[in-house]
């Protein structure tokens, strides 16, 4: 198992506001060695031509691999931060939920890199994303 300690979904539903829980972001599983969340399909997530906005698909990527870096990480000590995210848009999708599903490529002491699936409803692969998180020392920060 890859995670510090047991992983709650429903806790991690309790987080205060963030850009994730504006786009309905739910965890619904963790096994072992992944991580997974489902995002609704609306007209809040679509592109001008009526099928899922890339970027919220990166959205839902950056948030499951960002949590799983949290998951995994001692919090008294470190922060995790996105340092890089890629997607590959396969298929398009209309409307429904999308589900991705993260799982560790490197769990290094100073980064982390994750491969993000996200499917459809029928199960098809819709996206493939890969995000890079630094590991650092907890610190206040400030704003900019």
């Amino acid at each position: 198992m890859i995670w510090k300690k047991p992983v709650d979904t429903a806790q991690l539903n309790h987080t205060p506001e963030y850009m994730g829980s504006y786009l309905g972001i739910k965890f619904t599983e963790a096994t072992d060695n992944s991580l997974t969340a489902t995002m609704p399909v609306t007209k809040k997530v679509h592109q001008p031509y009526g099928i899922l906005h890339g970027g919220a698909s990166v959205v839902l990527a950056e948030t499951v691999g960002s949590y799983a870096s949290s998951l995994v990480v001692d919090n008294d000590r470190f922060m995790v931060v996105g340092m890089e995210v890629n997607a590959n848009h396969l298929k398009p999708v209309v409307a429904g939920f999308v589900q991705a599903v993260c799982s560790p490529l490197h769990l290094g002491n100073k980064t982390h890199v994750w491969d993000i699936r996200i499917y459809n409803d029928a199960g098809e692969l819709t996206c493939i994303s890969r995000l890079t998180v630094a590991v650092i020392e907890k610190r206040a920060l400030s704003p900019s």
